[in-house]
């Protein structure tokens, strides 16, 4: 379990998150939504100890954030920041490969050749393996980060705005493979979405946040709502229920 207590950060004067107290249980996959600046990504990154965590605390099981060593945690937290960006030029499988240094250190076995083999094959990178990243799409460089996320093997993944560059083909493809790896793997995924159908189709618990607060946590059914859409992102657009899970009509 995640458990985030009293957690308020800011951006120079600027205040991002108000004493966020939160849990987030283990197993499956829970969705942060919200309009631009409501915090998420900073919510994600102090989780992940990519931002230095100030005021508040935050606890991965029994690991306390600030107090775990860098190392231990990246053996049970992984994470795909919103910039995919990288300076050197890689080929698709070295970036993967790079998901396995906490456990290697820069020795990788057999067993470690062995689990960036199944990321590859299992994100469909397997014909771009060999190319560099810069050779390849948009979307398809966004697969190759989520591939080496899952390549840590790590009980929490923690994904910001994975579906950035991805057409919908591509979104639905990646959102059924992190629902199929929190059923059949037991991942707890963690990920900040934009498209709030995206969430209540695939999510567990939506947790939408507004102005650094949390405005609401819970099953899409509960969360997704007309209300919430005009309160929380200032929109008059409907919800209606397909399936069982709500839908935005736009």
């Amino acid at each position: 379990m995640i458990r985030i207590r009293n957690v308020s950060h800011k951006i120079g004067p600027a205040p991002i998150l108000h004493d966020i107290s939160l849990d987030i249980p283990k197993g499956g996959i829970t969705a942060l939504i919200g309009p631009n600046g409501a915090g998420k990504s900073t919510l994600l990154s102090l989780i992940a100890r990519l931002a230095v965590l100030r005021e508040g605390e935050i606890h991965i099981d029994a690991m306390k954030i600030g107090e775990v060593s860098d190392r231990e945690l990246a053996r049970h937290l992984a994470i795909m920041a919103q910039s995919t960006h990288v300076s050197a030029r890689l080929r698709v499988e070295e970036l993967v490969g790079f998901g396995r240094y906490p456990w290697h250190r820069g020795r990788p076995g057999p067993g470690d050749r062995a689990i960036v083999e199944s990321a590859i094959e299992r994100f469909g990178l397997g014909p771009m393996r060999h190319r560099f990243l810069d050779e390849i799409s948009g979307g398809q460089r966004q697969r190759a980060f989520v591939a080496m996320a899952f390549a840590q093997d790590t009980d929490y993944l923690l994904l910001d705005e994975p579906l950035n560059n991805l057409d919908i083909a591509g979104a639905r493809s990646l959102m059924r493979l992190l629902r199929q790896m929190a059923d059949e793997d037991g991942k707890t995924v963690v990920i900040v979405l934009h498209d709030i159908n995206y969430a209540a189709r695939f999510a567990d618990r939506i947790v939408a946040m507004h102005e650094g607060r949390i405005a609401a946590n819970g099953a899409a059914r509960e969360v997704v709502t007309d209300a919430l859409l005009r309160d929380v992102f200032g929109t008059d657009a409907e919800v209606s229920l397909h399936e069982g899970h709500p839908v935005v009509l736009v």
